[in-house]
């Protein structure tokens, strides 16, 4: 009778095989390195702090897709877990962009001097080409007319993308952004359907959904002699009123990614925070502002150790270096408007009383 073999048992896990340790701790190539130049001992450090940070972008891309994967559903259930785990993602986003603001001072122990060995061999490679960062851009919802120097993104050349790399970025810009999906569930919420406002007292005159009538006259009585003109960016923001506000850099200043009607959910959101059926909501909106806050953080950083390295020299991708850095932490902001509505808050003593019908359907009721 033919031997038979057993089958060879398998492999036991290894933390270095299931890490793929080598692969990681051979893939510092320091160009001072090779034949002909002079070691440079900093290049290590550069090498090793950006490659930390993409392995980082791609841990918050994977984060964010799920939230897109969420926020893409025709509905959504409170009910459910998708809620909750959107906002556990993007809090985990802001602990990784903490993480990444404090990975600049670690970098910061370079000085210029020791930047200068290695510096001009990089040319014409830059941050700038980092296709992860520009997903994560796009992702979250940075236009490309709002982007400072538009005219850098979309090129091909030296210093510039290459063409798959320039491929994908252009697919993902194509597909609706967080802050487009947001905005949709947003204008879906259900909470100014006037079943819950019929009995709903208003003495304004004002032809608006009774609940924002109030709120207007509320509003305009605690504007100082000073603050007058920022009933007119209300009725903007909040109606589309643009009668009074004729100048279009003026409305896109107030509001140029939002819907009026999605900002009214936002600050309706803001403002009732307190009942249970908002808390994750606001949590949401939270962190998307603080993720915007973060970033600009980050660029801040970044331009503070450009500065600091190379002065006001050309960046090794043919950029205008820290002055290109400058435009993009005062314009890059994809999350302003909802930043911005603490503009329209009142106190909270005035906040009008909700009809009983939608508190019983924001709060948690014991029979």
């Amino acid at each position: 009778m033919e031997n038979v073999c057993p089958h060879a048992a398998p492999q036991s896990m290894y933390y270095g095989t299931y890490l793929q340790i080598e692969k990681i701790i051979d893939s510092q190539a320091p160009v001072s390195f090779q034949d002909g130049n002079e070691p440079a001992h900093d290049e290590m450090l550069f090498i090793i702090i950006h490659q930390a940070y993409e392995l980082w972008f791609k841990q918050i891309l994977f984060e964010l897709d799920y939230c897109s994967n969420v926020f893409s559903k025709e509905k959504i259930n409170d009910n459910s877990e998708d809620l909750n785990l959107v906002r556990h993602r993007l809090q985990r986003v802001k602990k990784i962009y903490h993480l990444l603001n404090q990975q600049v001072e670690i970098l910061d122990t370079m000085t210029p001097l020791d930047f200068l060995e290695f510096r001009n061999l990089l040319t014409p490679s830059s941050g700038f080409q980092s296709k992860q960062f520009r997903l994560i851009e796009a992702t979250l919802g940075l236009q490309m007319n709002n982007r400072h120097h538009k005219d850098y993104y979309k090129r091909t050349n030296e210093g510039g993308f290459t063409k798959d790399d320039f491929n994908n970025i252009n697919e993902v810009e194509d597909k609706p952004s967080i802050q487009q999906l947001v905005n949709t569930w947003l204008e879906r919420l259900p909470f100014f359907d006037m079943k819950y406002w019929d009995d709903f007292a208003t003495n304004s005159s004002e032809n608006l959904h009774p609940f924002w009538s109030n709120y207007r006259e509320v509003y305009k009585a605690g504007l100082t002699e000073r603050e007058q003109q920022k009933i007119n960016d209300f009725d903007f923001v909040f109606f589309d009123d643009v009668s009074k506000i004729e100048s279009e850099d003026d409305r896109n200043g107030l509001r140029n990614s939002f819907s009026a009607k999605g900002l009214q959910a936002a600050l309706f959101i803001m403002m009732y925070r307190d009942f249970p059926m908002f808390q994750t909501s606001y949590q949401i909106l939270d962190s998307l502002i603080e993720i915007d806050h973060l970033m600009a953080t980050w660029r801040h950083k970044h331009l503070v150790m450009v500065r600091r390295m190379i002065g006001m020299r050309v960046g090794t991708g043919n950029t205008s270096g820290a002055g290109y850095l400058e435009g993009a932490l005062n314009k890059h902001f994809v999350y302003k408007e909802l930043s911005g509505l603490s503009t329209y808050l009142i106190e909270r003593r005035k906040l009008p009383t909700l009809p009983e019908k939608l508190t019983k359907e924001l709060g948690f009721y014991t029979y």
